[in-house]
């Protein structure tokens, strides 16, 4: 089923779909493992794997902190296309990969949307490479049959949004405010307005995402938005209380 699909079709059943994050090896791939399965185990409809880049200058501090961490224990790209097989195999539910155009670049283009279909990975999202830049990531997308999840921000120009919904298979992922990720979001009227641009220049489900944290923040975007992008409060959560803590907190969000 292509993505896009299932989000509509687990759509019907829920009032607002859910997409953690994480950063793989950050703080361990034993974890990673553990706070997976926490998130599976409550309702959680898709999950995106960071693989961890040196300079990844859409994410903040909290984030930032674990790609270094990560790198700095050891982490290969080769180890994060192996635990995402395990990962895929053990859950039947999306999984993306979200990391950098360098990363991909190094490895191989094509070689790397070959992996990730032998995997089972359903989309990419890059946030460094626009399509003006991506042609050949784009015509690869379509012919491996990977969503290409491009982004919308509130400086995006309705003609923008138009020309980037063109492109994007899967859903648009829409950033709740301008800046890097982890700093609390506040929705106000200019927030709705922006929602409401998103939502008239494509008729893909719409995700959202930086600094959505709590049960408030979800119940909120129910109506507005099709998917609650939750990253950097698992992320601070595990390394203040430990893996153990995440399914407690995705089950108190809807």
């Amino acid at each position: 089923m292509k993505l896009e699909e299932y989000l509509r079709a687990r759509k019907r059943d829920k009032g607002i779909l859910l997409m953690t994050h994480l950063v793989l090896g950050y703080p361990s791939f034993a974890v990673n493992h553990e706070v997976i399965r926490q998130m599976v185990e409550n309702g959680v409809d898709l999950i995106e794997l960071q693989i961890p880049f040196s300079e990844p200058v859409a994410d903040g501090p909290m984030i930032v902190k674990a790609n270094q961490d990560s790198l700095a224990g050891g982490t290969k790209v080769a180890d994060c296309l192996e635990f995402a097989a395990e990962i895929t195999a053990a859950y039947d539910i999306p999984f993306l990969f979200m990391t950098y155009y360098n990363i991909l670049f190094k490895f191989g283009l094509e070689q790397f949307f070959r992996k990730a279909v032998e995997i089972g990975i359903k989309g990419f999202i890059v946030p460094d490479l626009p399509p003006e830049e991506g042609e050949e990531f784009l015509k690869l997308a379509d012919r491996y049959d990977i969503a290409p999840i491009l982004i919308y921000a509130p400086t995006s120009t309705e003609e923008r949004m138009r020309d980037l919904a063109t492109h994007a298979r899967g859903f648009i992922y829409c950033v709740a405010r301008r800046g890097v990720t982890g700093r609390q979001t506040d929705f106000t009227s200019d927030f709705e307005a922006y929602l409401a641009r998103c939502r008239r220049n494509t008729d893909l489900p719409l995700a959202v995402g930086f600094g959505i944290s709590t049960r408030e923040d979800v119940k909120y975007l129910a109506g507005q938005a099709d998917i609650a992008v939750i990253g950097t409060a698992t992320i601070r959560l595990v390394e203040e209380s430990g893996p153990e803590a995440v399914g407690p907190f995705i089950a108190g969000l809807r």
